[in-house]
């Protein structure tokens, strides 16, 4: 990743950057100002106002104008401006035919034309990697990474072993020496879109690359693009099973790829020359590196028989026993194929004959290497949601004489779980008609303490085992030490999971592709980086934003070139602010001097249907920026005056409680006792209803830094309703690992004050303690109970908000009796003598935790 000039040669280390090529036109060319490209971009991307509410608009505009001149004329001229941006962010259009195509008397499929949209994949990467907006989150080179103990890290995905071993060839070449090297992912998303006529469907394709950091791969729109629309075949019932017609449809998904990647297969071999985000040119060349896509695609890319696994040649039915199994590689396929007939290839070694994947045409590419892990769909819907849940319900039914009853049962304790910021609830229970992969997610996080006292130690102790490895997993970086707990709570999984045969749930061995591909994700850690760089989850997410919007904006007549273009001027918007941005051109309050904006803050979006009855999603948000320390700060307007604090908690002695505070502040480590005296506390005080903690959550909903805010709140009526009080962690002792170092409390006061000019942020907590040394041997939660006094009262203090690290969520133990039918979720944190202190609630708190 050697800096070099435009031609191609290597600067002295510390040259300063290039004077890049002027404009000779106006800066916020093809726009007039600031103010004129903001109004197209607020239209356009944020409003997605229609042609005809623009033209109105504009028309309003000139009437109000003394001139009577608008911003732009019509749509027409607003999309025109838009497109002048960048005139070379165009699509091709292929056609593509079976060889058949002009016997008439072939079937109707073969005689059909079908189509691929493709933008130019080296333009788009050029365009990723100069982006300002990722000047800080590229990688220009592999690197090894060592955290605490000498411990070898992975994150991104420049600090796995592949990349580090594709430079390693590379370099044989000495004029690959100082190169930069650019592995080009894929992801494509099986859901298809119905956007033309006749017989054709497409298949979205995405790219981007390995350089730029996970968390940009999540938080940045533009750090992945739609690459095009690949054709999908149709035919009637009459060909559907025919072995030509699949054949077809392969041979041309995997043609179709070849076609996408062709404008870079030359920078495969040869560097070529690249402006990068941070101003810098390098020579740049190109690998094929992972592809993104679920077990059915993963099985078409590799051209394997589904029920096999794409990556290694175990036996079907045996997939997590069988020893002699290797890595496939295209080789080997080849060797088979030379060897065995179609029918032996196909049953005994699950190999589709006649077919290479794509990349047996690409040099240093091997499609079963590269099929990047999936949590998604392999460990999150395909082993929690469709096999263990599954095999749990079963359970029940066999095995209780009235399990409708105990299933209901589970569903009211999902659903009477407490509030936390950012959980889903799940009023209803488990009753879905159609589950999403946020549906999955959320079910995991109050899943366990439902059904633990219903199942076998054993298969809650499988459940429980899994739920580890999949948040193990889900972390944005991984250590040596985080391997061997991901292996070691595989490995207790796999032991555990008997009992689903044992019980008659599962009769078979079990032997499933999603279940099986856990097995690799301990090797494709080390070679590509943490897995959440490379789920599909982020390819779903760009399918709504690329696809299933601008679809809703069309008239849905010809919709997928409507489409194409909607795609190419959003591109076209976000790389121009992000471009004007960094060229010091952005003024970020264009209000006049002495006029302060009211920002209104927006909740996080949220895809789900009926999202807008859950009232916990908005209580967290990504927070955009680098990275902070950890922060709880007071949120809202102060609502009722000091003198009326302790009536609204029912602590009559709240006072003392506060003075006993400001004594311990002024004499830390001092014993409290009834012989001191307490200041007198006279000034006036505020409460507040809430209070925000901002801290680094890289493996959950955060920025592009990685950072996350979650509400905390304290308030005798929530939205109208009964009280919501919620709970915290409080650090102990950071010496200790994990729930060790931690205390849990339950806050039910936020409030201010100043005494001698010094202003205090406090909260009025209740406390829990710890039961036991160790957590619960079935589920692995920590559990802990309500402190009492002496006087069996609640233990009560007053802490500095500066003693919160974050929000803490608690869920009753239920027991084996059924709850009340009038039990709801506000009464959880008062109902039960005990909880588990949930560490499925988000990454982070399993991190903390764990």
């Amino acid at each position: 990743g050697t800096p070099c000039d435009v031609d191609g040669n290597y600067l002295p280390p510390k040259t300063p950057l290039l004077p890049q090529p002027v404009n000779p036109q106006d800066a916020w060319h093809p726009f007039t100002s600031q103010g004129h490209f903001e109004l197209a971009d607020f239209l356009f991307s944020r409003e997605q106002m229609s042609g005809g509410n623009i033209d109105d608009l504009m028309h309003i505009w000139a009437a109000l104008d003394g001139k009577g001149k608008p911003p732009f004329n019509s749509h027409s001229h607003l999309y025109q401006t838009i497109d002048d941006i960048n005139q070379e962010n165009t699509w091709d259009c292929l056609e593509m035919h079976h060889v058949e195509a002009k016997n008439p008397n072939a079937a109707p499929w073969k005689q059909t034309t079908y189509q691929i949209c493709l933008r130019d994949a080296g333009k788009l990467v050029e365009k990723q990697l100069s982006n300002p907006d990722l000047k800080e989150f590229i990688d220009y080179s592999p690197h090894l990474l060592f955290g605490e103990n000498h411990q070898r890290v992975w994150s991104n995905f420049m600090t796995g072993n592949w990349a580090w071993n594709q430079c390693n060839e590379l370099a044989k070449k000495e004029e690959n020496h100082g190169a930069m090297f650019v592995p080009i992912i894929l992801g494509s998303d099986k859901t298809v879109v119905s956007v033309a006529t006749g017989n054709n469907e497409y298949w979205p394709l995405y790219i981007t690359t390995g350089n730029v950091h996970n968390s940009a791969q999540r938080g940045h729109g533009q750090a992945v693009s739609l690459l095009g629309f690949l054709s999908v075949p149709k035919t009637d019932r009459e060909f559907e099973a025919d072995p030509d017609f699949r054949n077809f449809r392969q041979h041309l998904f995997h043609t179709s790829l070849a076609a996408a990647l062709e404008t870079i297969k030359p920078t495969i071999s040869t560097p070529k020359v690249i402006l990068c985000a941070d101003g810098h040119y390098r020579r740049a060349i190109y690998g094929i590196g992972p592809y993104i896509a679920d077990y059915p695609e993963q099985a078409l890319l590799a051209c394997i028989v589904q029920g096999w696994c794409p990556k290694c040649t175990a036996h079907r039915s045996n997939l997590d026993g069988d020893d002699n199994a290797i890595l496939h590689n295209h080789d080997y396929t080849k060797l088979l194929m030379s060897k065995f007939t179609h029918q032996v290839l196909w049953k005994e070694y699950g190999v589709v004959d006649d077919i290479l994947p794509f990349t047996a045409y690409f040099s240093r590419a091997n499609i079963h290497e590269l099929l990047s892990p999936d949590i998604l769909h392999q460990v999150i819907k395909g082993t929690f949601k469709d096999h263990l849940v599954a095999w749990v319900e079963a359970y029940i039914r066999g095995h209780f004489p009235d399990p409708d009853a105990i299933l209901a049962d589970i569903d009211h304790c999902i659903a009477a779980v407490p509030s936390f910021p950012g959980l889903r609830r799940f009023p209803q229970g488990r009753g879905f008609k159609q589950w999403t992969g946020d549906d999955s997610k959320a079910l995991m996080k109050v899943y366990l303490p439902a059904v633990a006292d219903y199942l076998p130690d054993k298969m809650v102790q499988a459940i429980s085992a899994f739920m580890d490895f999949c948040y193990i997993v889900r972390q944005s970086s991984l250590d040596e030490g985080n391997l061997a707990a991901m292996k070691t709570a595989l490995s207790c999984f796999q032991a555990h999971r008997t009992i689903f045969e044992e019980s008659g749930v599962h009769a078979k061995r079990i032997s499933m592709p999603h279940i099986h591909a856990l097995q690799h994700y301990h090797d494709m850690v080390q070679s590509f980086g943490a897995p959440n760089g490379l789920c599909s989850s982020i390819t779903e997410s760009k399918h709504i934003q690329a696809v299933k919007n601008p679809w809703r904006r069309t008239n849905q007549y010809e919709a997928l070139y409507q489409m194409l273009v909607i795609n190419q001027r959003l591109d076209n918007l976000g790389n121009f602010r992000a471009h004007m941005v960094a060229k010091g051109k952005w003024i970020f309050n264009m209000f006049p001097q002495g006029i302060v904006p009211q920002m209104q803050m927006h909740p996080i979006e949220w895809n789900e249907p009926n999202a807008h009855n859950d009232e916990n999603i908005e209580e967290v948000r990504d927070m955009q920026g680098a990275r902070v320390e950890a922060t709880v700060h007071l949120a809202g307007v102060p609502c009722k005056e000091f003198s009326d604090m302790g009536q609204d908690i029912n602590h009559d002695e709240f006072p003392n409680l506060v003075a006993a505070f400001v004594y311990q502040q002024q004499h830390p480590g001092a014993t409290l006792g009834t012989s001191i005296s307490y200041p007198l506390i006279l000034e006036r005080g505020y409460t507040f209803d809430s209070a925000i903690a901002t801290f680094h959550a890289p493996s959950d909903l955060s920025g592009i830094g990685g950072m996350q805010s979650q509400r905390i709140h304290a308030t005798p009526s929530w939205r109208g309703g009964p009280p919501r009080y919620d709970c915290v962690f409080i650090e102990k002792d950071p010496s200790l690992p994990g729930f060790q170092g931690l205390l849990v409390a339950q806050v039910i006061l936020i409030f201010s004050f100043s005494y001698r000019n010094m202003t205090y942020s406090c909260a009025v907590v209740r406390w829990f303690q710890t039961v036991g040394d160790n957590p619960c041997p079935k589920t692995g939660m920590w559990m802990v109970k309500p402190s009492f006094d002496d006087n069996g009262d609640r233990m009560v203090s007053v802490i500095t908000l500066d003693n919160i690290l974050r929000p803490a969520h608690l869920i009753g133990i239920y027991g084996p009796e059924p709850l009340p039918r009038d039990f709801t979720h506000t009464d959880s944190l008062t109902a039960f003598s005990a909880f588990y202190v949930n560490k499925f609630s988000d990454y982070h708190a399993y991190q903390l935790c764990f």
